[in-house]
């Protein structure tokens, strides 16, 4: 049983993730990393769920990696830190990924975020990335991800001076996809995730992996892994069923096959 996440069942396809630490503002300890971790990966082999949404409360999505448990490794500690392979495993979800952002998503918290394929964001929601106030920087995808999701002018000002940005300025420069009122934040996540999990499945994986290939891979290469994934999907059955409602005029239904 999760200790520090609270997980309902799929809804329309959706689950939910909440992350539950809130004496901490749900900072990321390893034990909290290492079962969200777990559910993606129960997420990924559930048919049941097609989408997954995850939030925190309205103070905080994540205020960040837990600093006490930081202070206790040395550089062999860091070296060795089982956090690396978590954080790898959350990356490597294959389905939707949806973040509910509210209140602050700082260090380990913004980087979560930015793990997500699409983020919703509260109003009163603030971005940062403040490890070099502790004289250390990013280490989970803060740089990268960071970099490629916002450009360098902002990524440089963020990580170099940590300081925060609002929901607002997050939109503006492409961190966050939506800004809605705070209350409305995880409903919203919801809906966007139900709309995807009526789409054929297979389509979906294959449009994300294609999507992600954009940022880590050379034009030409994204190109043909495009191509191949379009080739592949024409052999589905859900491709034939999704042309015939087209022109029957009715939803489709599709199997995932």
């Amino acid at each position: 049983m999760p200790r520090f996440l609270e997980v309902q069942a799929p809804d329309h396809g959706v689950r939910l993730i909440t992350l539950y630490r809130p004496e901490a503002l749900n900072a990321l300890c390893t034990e909290l990393l290492a079962e969200l971790a777990n559910e993606l990966s129960s997420a990924d082999n559930d048919p049941q769920t097609l989408a997954v949404v995850i939030t925190g409360n309205r103070k905080a999505f994540a205020a960040g990696a837990d600093i006490a448990e930081m202070a206790e490794r040395d550089l062999v500690g860091i070296f060795n830190d089982p956090r690396a392979a978590h954080w790898q495993r959350i990356a490597a979800f294959s389905k939707p990924l949806i973040a509910a952002v509210n209140g602050y998503a700082l260090g380990g918290g913004c980087e979560l975020a930015m793990c997500a394929d699409i983020v919703i964001a509260g109003e009163e929601a603030r971005f940062g990335q403040p490890e070099i106030n502790l004289g250390i920087m990013p280490g989970a995808g803060g740089t990268q991800r960071l970099l490629r999701a916002v450009g360098k002018p902002l990524a440089m000002q963020m990580v170099l001076t940590g300081e925060a940005i609002t929901a607002r300025h997050a939109l503006q420069a492409g961190l966050v996809s939506e800004v809605t009122q705070p209350e409305l934040a995880v409903e919203r996540a919801m809906q966007v995730g139900r709309s995807i999990a009526t789409k054929a499945p297979l389509a979906v994986r294959l449009a994300k992996e294609a999507l992600l290939k954009a940022g880590d891979t050379d034009l030409a290469s994204g190109l043909r892994f495009e191509r191949h994934a379009f080739t592949l999907l024409a052999g589905t059955a859900d491709r034939e069923e999704g042309i015939r409602a087209f022109q029957e005029k009715r939803p489709a239904q599709f199997k995932g096959c």
